[in-house]
């Protein structure tokens, strides 16, 4: 599915043009033979078509014009979208969502973000942001996130937010750490599901892959414990089917997309 792929680190300063060289040095890794239109899966916010982003953890991009810095620099047809809406693309075309007509997609890394896909339509929301559940409330007045709010889920159970409490790596994460991220993220989850009559979570990133079993068995646990309308009692929360292949492949689902071919999710 996924057949070259490139990488560069982020680059942690604030010159905006150093970021976008290491975007340049991770496309320069792979081959552009056939190359006819370029996916790009950002994190937000963002503006309407990702026309500016400002990932809160980039701190080198604020109001970048992203798209017009792509297609200028490859000279292809582009569309930019969220990494985690980019994800719900992949997902929904070849992943644990396809032939699902109503699903959030989500990410558990470094932040936290997610993409809904409502009556087989990803939703964009005004400025193309919808489905950023890193940002409802798991903890009222808990950690204060980079958004500016307090107790979020992505300041309380992103992999940043447990490497600063920890004083380690997420990775590092005891058994008691991993039960109480996947407390909170089931907790934030049974306002979304009742919300939006979901009956399917699919989660990635590598925080929630890590921690594995032990996380989505206590996510699936605070889920039910709060939600208890009818519609949502068969609602599962389960890891996503491309592994962390999934944004990746979910970008090239949105440029497939842009060219006007069927990926499932419209």
């Amino acid at each position: 599915m996924l057949l070259r792929a490139g990488s560069a680190p982020t680059p942690r300063g604030t010159d905006p043009e150093e970021v976008f060289a290491a975007l340049r040095s991770a496309v320069d890794q792979v081959d552009p033979a056939g190359v006819q239109a370029v996916g790009v899966g950002s994190a937000g916010p963002m503006t309407a078509g990702g026309a500016t982003v400002s990932p809160l953890n980039i701190a080198g991009w604020r109001g970048f014009p992203l798209l017009d810095r792509v297609r200028d620099a490859w000279g292809l047809p582009t569309v930019v979208d969220g990494d985690a809406k980019a994800l719900a693309v992949g997902e929904g075309w070849k992943g644990a969502g396809a032939g699902i007509r109503d699903f959030l997609a989500m990410v558990v890394s470094t932040g936290v973000g997610g993409g809904l896909v409502v009556d087989g339509r990803l939703l964009d929301g005004a400025a193309g942001n919808a489905g950023h559940v890193g940002h409802v409330i798991a903890v009222p007045g808990g950690a204060l996130c980079s958004c500016g709010g307090r107790g979020c889920l992505e300041a309380e159970i992103s992999g940043t937010a447990i490497g600063r409490r920890l004083g380690a790596p997420a990775a590092s994460a005891g058994p008691d750490e991993v039960e109480r991220a996947g407390h909170l993220l089931g907790l934030g989850l049974a306002s979304v599901v009742n919300l939006l009559d979901l009956s399917t979570v699919l989660v990635g990133g590598s925080v929630a892959l890590g921690f594995g079993k032990p996380f989505f068995a206590a996510a699936h646990a605070s889920l039910h414990e709060q939600s208890r309308m009818g519609y949502t009692a068969d609602c599962t929360i389960a890891p996503v089917g491309l592994g962390p292949d999934g944004p990746l492949v979910g970008a090239g689902g949105l440029a497939w997309r842009l060219l006007g071919r069927d990926v499932g999710v419209s």
